[in-house]
C-alpha cells in the first residue's frame, strides 16, 4: 500500500513539473516574439515626448510644470508646440510647428525662438534645444522625442545597414548571411571530420582505447565557448593572419574554424553512441558476404545508424548557429556582407550580446526581433534536415 502511494505521489509530482516547465518555456517563448513583433506594427509611442534640462519651471502649450523629471507628453496630432520658461534675460519663448505628414523625421519639426538657442538632431527622431550658457555644465536643454512609426519587416530582413542609433536604421542580412556562412561553413568542415573520428572510435579501435578516447571527448564538450574562443583568438586569429598575410586575423574563416571544433563533440559523441548501438549481426552479415571492415563500416553500419548521426548533426548546427561569445572574439564584428572568408563578418548571436547591454526603446526591441529571426532559421534548419531524413529513409 505505501509502495502504491508513493508511486501515485511521485506520477503526479512528475506530472505537475512537466507541465511547470512547458507552461514556463511557452511563457518565454512567447514573451520573446511578443516583443519581437511589437516594432513592426507600434510606433515607440503615442505622443511626442519632452524632457527638460536644468529647467526648474517651464511651460508648455499652456501647462506649467515644475521640477518635472520625466516625460513631458503631447498628443502626436498637436500641430504646434508653445514652451515658456523663465531665465535670466527674462522669458525664454520657443515655437514648434510640426507636420505630421511629413515622413521624414529631419523635416517634421520647425522652430521658432526669441533668443540664441542651438538646435542638433542627436538621432532620427530626436531634437535637442540648447541655450548657450557660459558653462557647458550651465547649459539648459529641451530635448524632443518624436514617435518612431512601426518599422518595415521587408527593410529589416533585407537591409544591408545596421546603424540603430544615429539614423535608426535596422537591416540584418549580411548579420543572417555572416551566420548562415559561419555555420554551414563549420558544418562542412567540422561533421565529416566527426564522422570519421566516431566510425574510427567504434569500428576500428580496441574497447579500452575507445573508452579512454571517449572520455577526452566528451571532456572537450564540457568546456566553456568562451575558452575556444579565447584559444581562437590566441592561436587561430594569428595564423590564419600569418598564412594569407592579411592585416588583421578576425574573420568569418576563423570563426568557421572555431565553431568547427566546438560542435566536434557534440557530433561524435552522438554518432559514435548510434554506430555502438547497431546490433553486431548486421556487421556479421556483412562480413559474411566477404565484405572489408571499411565497407561494412562506411556501407553497412554507418547507414544503420543514420537517424543518430543526423540527430547529432542537428544539434551541431543548433550549437553553431546559436554560439556567441567565441563568435565575438574571432569573427571581426563588422556587419557586412562578405564576398570572402577572409573578411570580418558579425553573426545574429554576436550582435544581441554585444548591444542589449546599452539598447533601449526600438533599438532594444529590434534586439528581440533579432532573437525570433534566429529562432526562425534554427527551426527551418532542422526541419530541411528531418525532412531530407524521411526522404533518405524511403
Amino acid at each position: 500500500m505505501n509502495r502504491k502511494l508513493i508511486d501515485v505521489f511521485y506520477k503526479h509530482l512528475f506530472s505537475i513539473v512537466a507541465l511547470f516547465s512547458v507552461l514556463a518555456l511557452g511563457a518565454i517563448l512567447l514573451f520573446v516574439f511578443a516583443q519581437g513583433t511589437i516594432p513592426f506594427f507600434t510606433p515607440t509611442s503615442g505622443n511626442i515626448r519632452l524632457v527638460a534640462q536644468r529647467i526648474d519651471e517651464l511651460t508648455v502649450n499652456g501647462i506649467l510644470y515644475q521640477n518635472h523629471s520625466t516625460f513631458i507628453n503631447i498628443e502626436k496630432n498637436s500641430l504646434s508646440i508653445s514652451i515658456r520658461f523663465p531665465s535670466a534675460n527674462g522669458e525664454e519663448i520657443l515655437d514648434i510647428a510640426v507636420n505630421a505628414k511629413e515622413k521624414d523625421p529631419d523635416k517634421q519639426l520647425g522652430f521658432t525662438h526669441n533668443s540664441e538657442v542651438k538646435i542638433t538632431s542627436p538621432e532620427s527622431y530626436v531634437y535637442t534645444v540648447t541655450w548657450p550658457a557660459a558653462v557647458a555644465a550651465l547649459e539648459k536643454r529641451i530635448h524632443i522625442i518624436l514617435p518612431e512609426p512601426p518599422y518595415s519587416i521587408g527593410k529589416f530582413l533585407t537591409g544591408l545597414e545596421w546603424n540603430p542609433n544615429k539614423f535608426k536604421i535596422f537591416g540584418i542580412f549580411p548579420m543572417i548571411a555572416g551566420t548562415l556562412l559561419a555555420s554551414f561553413g563549420a558544418i562542412l568542415l567540422g561533421v565529416p571530420i566527426a564522422l570519421l573520428c566516431a566510425v574510427f572510435m567504434s569500428e576500428f579501435l580496441s574497447p579500452k582505447i575507445a573508452s579512454i578516447v571517449r572520455s577526452g571527448v566528451e571532456l572537450l564538450a564540457g568546456i566553456p565557448s568562451v575558452v575556444y574562443g579565447f584559444f581562437g583568438l590566441m592561436v587561430i586569429v594569428p595564423a590564419v593572419r600569418s598564412a594569407f598575410k592579411i592585416p588583421s586575423g578576425n574573420t568569418l574563416l576563423s570563426a568557421i574554424i572555431v565553431l568547427a571544433l566546438m560542435i566536434l563533440p557534440t557530433v561524435i559523441t552522438i554518432a559514435e553512441t548510434s554506430l555502438q548501438a547497431v546490433p553486431l549481426s548486421v556487421r556479421e552479415a556483412s562480413l559474411s558476404v566477404g565484405a572489408s571492415k571499411m565497407q561494412t563500416a562506411w556501407w553497412v553500419v554507418l547507414p544503420h545508424a543514420n537517424s543518430g548521426v543526423i540527430a547529432g548533426i542537428i544539434l551541431g548546427i543548433s550549437r553553431a548557429v546559436g554560439e556567441t561569445m567565441a563568435v565575438i572574439l574571432v569573427a571581426g564584428n563588422s556587419p557586412q556582407l562578405v564576398l570572402s572568408p577572409l573578411e570580418s563578418v558579425r553573426t545574429l548571436t554576436a550582435t544581441i550580446a554585444m548591444e542589449m547591454g546599452y539598447a533601449s526603446g526600438r533599438h532594444s526591441e529590434m534586439l528581440f526581433s533579432i532573437g525570433v529571426t534566429l529562432f526562425t532559421i534554427i527551426l527551418i534548419l532542422n526541419s530541411l534536415i528531418l525532412w531530407f531524413r524521411r526522404r533518405i529513409a524511403v
